[in-house]
């Protein structure tokens, strides 16, 4: 009986030990991005608060249009300076706390090269100024195993660091009049 029990617990490891290393797929990424600007939050937020409007202060942003206004479940298009459009759906809203979240509706990952994302935005009083804060989590746009470089975690990454940086610093120009 006992030469028995050893064969099934041989058996069982060494299934257990033909499972690939890795085979867990994409882990979620987030990258946090955070500007000073020498603005009052209140007119920091007026110029972020609509969340169709994100072409008048994001360089990266050719053209947007939103519909649904700043409620829950309202969507924006936008069309990107380098190609492709994406269109992001609002989840939260909170003109008083001046943030919102939203996170992405459809993809296109030849555009930018993530599968989904969720995104908080919010303005917050820094000293006589403001401080903006763009907090995302994400996934590649491949989440196979081994997903090309276009498509990987480090394209992702780069990709959303971009975004905000760029928006941040468009932002910051447009809030201080430069």
């Amino acid at each position: 009986m006992r030469p028995l029990r050893t064969v099934f617990l041989m058996l069982a490891l060494a299934g257990w030990g033909a499972l690939p290393a890795g085979a867990h797929g994409p882990t979620p990424k987030k990258v946090e991005e955070t500007i000073e600007i020498a603005a009052p939050p209140a007119a920091v937020w007026d110029i972020v608060k609509d969340f169709g409007a994100i072409a008048g202060w994001h360089p990266l942003v050719e053209a947007s249009e939103g519909k649904g206004g700043n409620v829950a479940g309202a969507e924006r298009s936008l069309t990107l300076k380098s190609g492709g459009v994406l269109t992001d759906g609002l989840d939260d809203y909170q003109d008083g706390a001046m943030t919102y979240g939203y996170r992405l509706a459809k993809e296109n990952v030849d555009a930018f090269p993530v599968s989904f994302y969720s995104a908080t935005l919010a303005v917050t009083p820094s000293g006589s100024g403001s401080k903006v804060d763009w907090v995302g989590r994400f996934y590649r746009a491949d989440t196979s195993n081994f997903p090309p470089e276009d498509k990987n975690d480090d394209a992702a990454i780069a990709a959303m660091t971009k975004f905000f940086q760029e928006g941040l610093k468009g932002l910051k120009a447009k809030a201080e009049g430069k």
